[in-house]
């Protein structure tokens, strides 16, 4: 953990970056919403190789807007590319479908300010027009990993992408979302990477995202999480852990369904955690483990 230089820049504190792909419509609706924001904050957009015309999109509708065009689709790890093009001292992180609530980024801002320590704040997220909470901010309120003096909000280890502000330098140090997850549940690992490296990752309740996602089912998104969780296990969690969850998966995959697309998934990409395996210091263990048992 590297401790961050006062702040001297006069500029907008927040930067928000999304990770798109072949959704245009609802980009447009968001980055509306993002530019009405009181904050002005600069808006960073990766597109993940779309082919509905998002980038002539931007060009025409959003000349203030920066845009980074992929030539293939680099998952979640297409936000990092967006927080390096950003000089703003803290990222704030919208989908294609989510924005955030004016005066959120400046609370973000000052919470992040007064706790030099605070690496990533994850908000209370209300969903749709009739604005219900997330299930989520249950999840997060209620993590039995408490509070710390030195930081704002419950102390947590996961979040949702959607709705978190990160510290720029701490979000580059910790290497930001990981290459193997690709996309899906990707958040754990980067908490548990912030936290080994002694950064605080914390609920905060008052600062508000706002999410609209799209009604149209996603049949591959839990295939994607339940691979991802198993990975998240090799990368960072002891190997007996690792082995019972892979385990589980595979008596799953034997009824076929989302089971078998995510144990073929995680047999496709096990040979990359192994190689990048880097085991959670011991402090960070008793935390996920204590949060393991919560959830069981």
């Amino acid at each position: 953990m590297t401790a961050p230089a006062p702040r001297q820049d006069p500029g907008p504190a927040v930067g928000v970056v999304i990770a798109t792909r072949d959704r245009q419509d609802s980009l447009a609706h968001t980055l509306r919403r993002l530019l009405a924001l009181p904050e002005r904050p600069p808006v960073v957009v990766v597109d993940n190789a779309s082919r509905d015309g998002t980038r002539e999109m931007i060009g025409r509708d959003f000349p203030q807007v920066r845009a980074l065009t992929l030539a293939e689709n680099q998952g979640a790890t297409a936000r990092t590319l967006g927080v390096r093009l950003l000089e703003t001292p803290y990222v704030a992180f919208s989908d294609d479908d989510s924005w955030w609530e004016p005066g959120a980024l400046t609370a973000a801002a000052r919470r992040l300010e007064a706790h030099p320590r605070l690496g990533l704040l994850a908000a209370r997220t209300l969903v749709g027009p009739e604005g219900a909470d997330d299930p989520m901010n249950e999840v997060l309120a209620a993590s039995p990993l408490g509070t710390a003096p030195d930081l704002p909000g419950t102390q947590v280890l996961g979040f949702l992408g959607c709705a978190a502000v990160a510290r720029r330098t701490a979000y580059l140090e910790s290497g930001g979302y990981h290459r193997v997850l690709f996309f899906g549940a990707e958040e754990t690992l980067l908490a548990y990477d912030l936290a080994a490296r002694g950064w605080g990752v914390t609920y905060c309740p008052d600062v508000v995202a706002r999410h609209h996602p799209a009604t149209a089912p996603r049949p591959h998104r839990t295939a994607l999480q339940r691979r991802n969780e198993v990975l998240t296990a090799w990368l960072r969690r002891p190997l007996p852990l690792a082995l019972a969850r892979t385990r589980e998966l595979a008596v799953e995959a034997r009824h076929g369904g989302p089971a078998r697309h995510a144990l073929r998934g995680t047999l496709v990409r096990l040979p990359g955690a192994l190689r990048a395996r880097a085991p959670l210091p011991p402090h960070v263990e008793r935390a996920a483990r204590l949060l393991d048992g919560a959830r069981a």
